[in-house]
Order: C-alpha cells, then structure tokens, then sequence
C-alpha cells in the first residue's frame, strides 16, 4: 500500500506484487528483465464492492548511457553518462498498471453467474428497468408516425 500511495491513481491503491529484476551490464546498455506476479486490490466497477485481480506479466527494459540521444522508444530510457542511479519505481508501477484488465469486475463463477453483490445487481437491474420504461414511445405518438404526407 505504501508503494502504490507514491503513485495518483485512485484505482491502484493496494496490492501485493513480486517482481524478479535481472540486469545485465554493458559498457554502454544495461538490460533489465522483469517478471513479476501478485494481486492488485480495487474496486469493482459493477457492484463497487473491494476486489482482488491477480496479474502476471514479463517486460524487457533497455537503459543507455548517452548525453545526446534520445529516444521515443517505451522500452528505451537514455540517462546521462555520469548517471550511477536509476530508480525502477516509477517503471514497476506502469508495468503493474498495464497488466490489469480494462474493466475491474468479479468474475463469473463456474455455473456462469456473476460473484457481485447480489443487493447492487438487483438495484441495478431496477434502476435499467425503470430507464428503459422512461424511453418507451407513448403509442400514440407510434400512430402518428404511421401517418404519411401525400
């Protein structure tokens, strides 16, 4: 929670994630292999009830010594020749925040039914009721319709 709390993103606040970091040093380069796995504690976007979706995922990170390049490349950061630090914080987190799914939801358990809050489910689904009552046409604005100009 610590970890995440550096970071603004009110969907990513808790979570526990293993990272394995292997760096491999040339004269020029270094090259970081991450591979990391955990869950990630949020909210679900259907029944706002606390939520836990696992992640897993393995990226590449290349970090060259340079004063005058630069690059566009996501996978490339060019640091400064005199450089000896490089904070990977900042890195782990969007490697954490791109592994999870679009929608944060509770899946469906192995009959196919949803795992949400039973109580918001059916709020929800009175609440869509009750819209798709307001949008019916009142039938006789349907009769004029029929009505054609000769």
């Amino acid at each position: 929670k610590t970890f995440f709390s550096l970071f603004e993103n009110e969907n990513l606040e808790d979570g526990e994630v293993i990272f394995s970091v292997v760096m491999e040093k040339g004269e020029h380069l270094l090259t970081f292999d991450f591979s990391f796995t955990g869950i990630v504690r949020s909210i679900c976007d259907r029944c706002l009830q606390p939520l836990e979706i696992p992640i897993a995922g393995e990226e590449r990170l290349f970090v060259k010594f340079s004063d005058t390049e630069t690059t566009d490349d996501e996978n490339i950061i060019v640091v400064p020749e005199n450089e000896y630090q490089i904070d990977l914080a900042h890195i782990m987190y969007e490697y954490v925040a791109t592994a999870l799914p679009m929608q944060h939801i509770h899946p469906d358990d192995e009959n196919g039914l949803s795992t949400c809050d039973s109580e918001m489910l059916s709020l929800l689904e009175k609440m869509q009721q009750k819209e798709n009552d307001e949008n019916d046409i009142d039938p006789r604005w349907e009769k004029l319709k029929e009505l054609k100009i000769k």
